[in-house]
């Protein structure tokens, strides 16, 4: 049971990187130090202070970067590999009683599969925003993204079962949006009779 837990917690997180890159190991950081949250061997790093500091620093940097017209779309470049990579890295972090290679297959596949579909979801969702409401909607997605990653990373870590139900949610919508697509409307060429 210890397993999924640590699977559910890891995807959980991973998938919340697809809405912030910085915000899921902000959220690990501050469960570790409290004592909260146990890492994976090999990453008792990210509850230290010096990474709670710099990840403080990089969550901050992030969420403003979001609220400047022009560098939104910019970062939804930067932040699409950037949030796999952290979704990988998360993902490993938590995932405990496996061997190393099925912890990081697990961690590629689910973690890093979560972090691209949520990410490919915002980044749909920004240029809706920006092609309908020329950019002015923007904020409101990206107080939206941040409170997803927040509220999604905590509920996480502290009810990974809440977590992982959360993340289906996401996924499902994320789906379902990236599944639709506009059909061009039939073309009738005129009687001419």
């Amino acid at each position: 049971m210890e397993v999924t837990l640590s699977v559910l917690l890891g995807i959980g997180l991973a998938a919340a990187c697809g809405f912030r890159v910085f915000v899921p190991p902000l959220v690990m950081s501050a469960a570790a130090l409290a004592g909260h949250l146990t890492l994976a061997p090999g990453f008792d790093w990210i509850g230290t202070w010096p990474a709670f500091i710099a990840f403080a620093t990089a969550t901050v940097l992030e969420i403003a970067a979001y609220y400047v017209p022009w560098l939104d779309n910019l970062m939804d470049t930067l932040a699409s590999p950037a949030a796999v990579v952290a979704g990988v890295v998360v993902a490993a972090s938590v995932v405990e009683g496996t061997s190393p290679l099925l912890r990081w297959t697990l961690a590629v596949v689910a973690g890093g599969g979560a972090a691209a579909l949520v990410q490919a979801v915002t980044v749909k969702v920004r240029a809706l925003s920006s092609l309908f409401t020329f950019g002015l909607g923007n904020h409101v997605v990206s107080t939206a993204e941040t409170a997803g990653a927040a509220a999604v990373s905590t509920a996480s870590v502290v009810f990974p079962l809440l977590g992982a139900l959360a993340v289906c949610t996401v996924l499902a919508v994320a789906l379902w949006l990236l599944s639709r697509r506009r059909r061009p409307a039939s073309y009738h060429a005129p009687d001419r009779r």
